[in-house]
């Protein structure tokens, strides 16, 4: 049986209230359901990571540099803010550098109108330079804050979950492929 890819679900928003707790806690109820992913959350909300790029390295940043290099892959859930992604999920990826090689992104965003796709769309790009593989699919909710009942659901759970389930079978294809690769061989970042 093939091990469990090691995913890191990273947070993409730090803001007080924040409506990605909801988004996140419902996408780690789906990964609870399968066994192809062993789930490991990061929320730079939680970290005390450095305002500045240089000198020592934090605790919390050298722990994270950790858990990035052990992930197989990597589903961010963001929000868009002003039609692009968060200042503190921009410094979290910049934080790490090299270890985003070879590695599968997949997307879970939400926003107003476009449902967080302009934030994805620029996300795609950053993480094409870090030369990671972003997935095709991804889940968008538009104006989210209307789109979950009470509990957390969605109310279109259905087409949600359907979504979820696509973009996370794509990551497990590339996820387990190239974690096969870089254990052949080195990738040959430039």
């Amino acid at each position: 049986m093939t091990p469990p890819l090691n995913l890191a679900l990273l947070y993409g928003s730090t803001r007080e209230g924040r409506f990605c707790d909801i988004v996140a806690d419902w996408l780690r109820g789906l990964l609870a359901q399968r066994r192809d992913y062993a789930v490991d959350a990061i929320d730079p909300a939680m970290l005390d990571l450095p305002h500045r790029h240089g000198g020592a390295p934090s605790v919390d940043l050298v722990n994270l540099q950790q858990r990035i290099w052990r992930a197989d892959a990597f589903v961010v859930v963001t929000p868009e803010y002003n039609h692009g992604y968060p200042a503190a999920l921009k410094h979290m990826i910049d934080l790490v550098a090299s270890h985003w090689h070879a590695k599968p992104v997949g997307f879970v965003a939400y926003g107003g109108l476009s449902g967080g796709s302009r934030a994805v769309e620029q996300l795609r790009q950053v993480f094409s330079g870090l030369h990671a593989t972003p997935v095709r699919d991804g889940v968008y909710f538009n104006q989210a804050w209307n789109r979950f009942d009470s509990g957390g659901r969605p109310h279109d759970a259905d087409a949600s979950e359907h979504a979820a389930r696509r973009m996370l079978d794509q990551l497990a294809w590339y996820g387990h492929a190239l974690r096969q690769a870089r254990a052949a061989w080195p990738y040959p970042a430039g």
